[in-house]
């Protein structure tokens, strides 16, 4: 059986600055699939004695974007296209140096993953790259569950579209959706706005209540809390060299701590894990890139005295 197989669609972004206008290829997916081929070149390159992984990316996109797929493809990521009419399309606009200011806009929206379309997906762990809130519907959750631990980023669920406008919203289907949720990642305001708690750690026993195995909780430069089996664990956030771009950086963290677990890491171990790899990431723009001997010699550097 495949070991990790992650759905979902890669986006082409338009980012307006008032230096320049350029248009990249980006989404969870995008960002979760060469950061682990990244990991898996590593160890090919230098074996480790942790078992070797499979890994596949379903997609849906545009023929017009299949250039980004025929990228992917030729760095020897295995993508499988189901074909959409369209493509997400993404503008966001800086009006400013301030990247806090941005104006954002969706301007097309892919075909959603329907239950018939995912059917033949089967893994050990289903990665869903939720964008917007209507990408994997609840009848999609419902046909995956039980074919592999199923893992999502609650991010895609709290965005809707009107118009062209991205509104922040909640979930609306959340208690009966998390009960075929096993691994949930969010972060400290999505934890609020789902939960209605500020407490952290209450937001997490409430998500766990509802079904969800494993609360994946960031809190960027704060570190990260992981909810599981009833124990909380503290995991701290690394120091980046320097920092470059944050972009994409919840994705490699749940990148890395999937990795980990598939490769039979406790929780702990693939948190740490998680957390290395997306200070990696900080330090240049685009998905992860570096390798597994660096992410693990960083983590043994900051707990060796614990």
């Amino acid at each position: 059986m495949l070991d990790i197989c992650c759905i979902g669609h890669i986006t082409l972004d338009k980012i307006v600055t008032p230096q320049q206008t350029v248009f990249l290829p980006g989404g969870t997916s995008y960002y979760f699939s060469y950061g682990i081929n990244s990991l898996f070149q590593s160890t090919r390159v230098a074996p480790t004695h942790r078992p070797s992984l499979s890994y596949k990316l379903v997609t849906s996109l545009a023929e017009s974007e299949m250039h980004s797929v025929n990228d992917m493809r030729g760095v020897g990521i295995d993508v499988e296209v189901i074909p959409s009419q369209r493509t997400v399309y993404f503008e966001n606009i800086y009006p400013s140096s301030n990247r806090n200011e941005r104006k954002q806009r969706v301007r097309d929206k892919a075909d959603p993953f329907t239950p018939e379309k995912v059917k033949d997906v089967e893994a050990r762990y289903i990665v869903l790259g939720s964008l917007l809130a209507d990408d994997f519907p609840l009848e999609t959750l419902k046909a995956l569950h039980g074919k592999g631990t199923l893992v999502v980023d609650a991010q895609g669920y709290l965005r809707q579209v009107r118009g062209e406008e991205v509104f922040a919203v909640d979930w609306t289907e959340k208690r009966e959706a998390l009960k075929y949720i096993d691994v949930l990642k969010v972060n400290e305001s999505e934890a609020e706005v789902l939960t209605g708690e500020k407490d952290l750690h209450e937001a997490a026993r409430r998500l766990a209540e509802w079904g969800v195995k494993e609360v994946l909780l960031t809190l960027g430069s704060f570190g990260s809390i992981i909810y599981a089996d009833g124990y909380f664990y503290d995991i701290p956030a690394y120091e980046p060299l320097l920092l470059v771009d944050a972009t994409g950086c919840g994705d490699t963290y749940t990148m890395g701590y999937i990795y980990r677990r598939a490769q039979g890491a406790t929780v702990e171990e693939a948190g740490h894990f998680a957390a290395a790899v997306s200070t990696i990431k900080l330090e240049h723009s685009g998905p992860f890139s570096s390798s597994e001997s660096r992410a693990m010699e960083l983590v043994e550097r900051n707990t060796k005295h614990k």
